[in-house]
């Protein structure tokens, strides 16, 4: 009883601050999920021109030759998917590149990837002629894979540090977007075709390309769920992560590798969208916390409610236009960001 009295003359300690109660991560996760399906029948639905929901499931399960089933099985159903596989991807990539840097305000691009990914495309178009968007994919692929690569090695490889990828990761991208700019001054044709890309839509998406990245996005979704708990000891700093027994080498090489898989993959399918890996992990780290087995998953959830929310509403602003997803997600990412970080809502890592 004695320990627990004040020492005369001095203050009372402060009271413990209550903690604020957080939803089950199953609910929370639940309820994101069926968010996500709702707008998932949404984007079957809504569009330049409206299909009705029983012609809807005409088009996807008994295709029959109309104008709708046309439209809902070889435009909507790809460009669905699409938003789905790359707005996970990139809400993973982003929490990822987050906790393997532990800088909150780290996404994809950090490291270059969407600039490599961006040089690739403006060189195939530029130099070898390319001009078809599907023929893009690979060349963004490629060059996501060897900027990455790249920044590893300037980053020191089996040595690498956070700070060290980062500041990698800047000067390679600098130097890329100079050389883009460059090419697109000198070459108008080149100028033209890429700036529909490099804005980041879903409008071209195609079964086609839908099928050519699904493959290294799903294995990019796997490897991150995987790395959760070893990325959760290296939060906790180099030393603790090797007492806890992480092999922090093969870490930060596997963490990378997913980073390259998910962004250089979303990257080549749709241009470059932004926002979508910073955000989405803040807000979902709100709910989670920072245990990375529960803020990877729903990050994954969340980015594709906002990418693919993005595309519905970008379909319906301007009719019969259509607002990009790169710019929607742009506009309305940055308005919550900042209401977040003026009322002090964005979680630290």
């Amino acid at each position: 009883m004695l320990l627990n009295r004040p020492v005369p003359g001095t203050a009372a300690p402060p009271p413990p601050t209550p903690r604020r109660r957080q939803l089950p991560h199953r609910i929370l996760l639940l309820t994101s999920c069926a968010l996500l399906l709702l707008l998932v029948a949404l984007s079957l639905v809504v569009g330049a021109r409206a299909v009705p929901p029983d012609h809807v499931w005409h088009g996807l399960f008994d295709f029959s030759g109309t104008t709708d089933d046309i439209v809902v099985r070889r435009v909507r159903l790809p460009r669905t998917l699409l938003g789905l596989l790359a707005g996970a991807s990139l809400g993973l990539a982003g929490a990822v590149m987050q906790g393997l840097t532990r800088n909150p305000l780290a996404d994809p691009g950090l490291l270059g990837i969407n600039a490599g990914a961006s040089a690739a495309v403006v060189t195939a178009i530029s130099f070898l002629g390319v001009a078809s968007p599907a023929s893009y994919v690979w060349f963004a692929f490629l060059g996501a894979g060897v900027c990455a690569v790249l920044v590893y090695l300037v980053g020191g490889s089996r040595s690498a540090t956070p700070v060290r990828l980062a500041l990698g990761g800047t000067a390679v991208s600098a130097a890329l977007h100079g050389y883009i700019n460059s090419v697109q001054l000198m070459d108008s044709a080149a100028l033209d075709r890429l700036r529909f890309w490099t804005v980041g839509s879903l409008a071209s998406a195609t079964s086609g390309i839908v099928l050519r990245v699904a493959p290294f996005l799903l294995a990019g979704m796997v490897l991150a769920l995987a790395l959760a708990r070893p990325l959760n000891s290296v939060a906790l700093g180099d030393d603790a992560a090797r007492a806890l027994g992480t092999n922090l080498t093969r870490t930060r090489a596997g963490a990378f590798l997913a980073i390259t898989l998910l962004c250089g993959g979303a990257t080549a399918a749709c241009g470059p969208i932004a926002f979508v890996g910073l955000m989405v992990p803040h807000i979902a780290r709100a709910f989670t916390g920072p245990d990375l087995r529960r803020l990877l998953p729903q990050s994954a959830v969340l980015a594709a409610v906002l990418l693919l929310g993005a595309d519905i509403a970008g379909r319906v602003v301007v009719r019969p236009a259509e607002l990009q997803a790169g710019i929607v997600t742009a506009l309305a990412g940055g308005a919550v960001f900042l209401h977040l970080v003026r009322r002090g809502k964005v979680a630290q890592l």
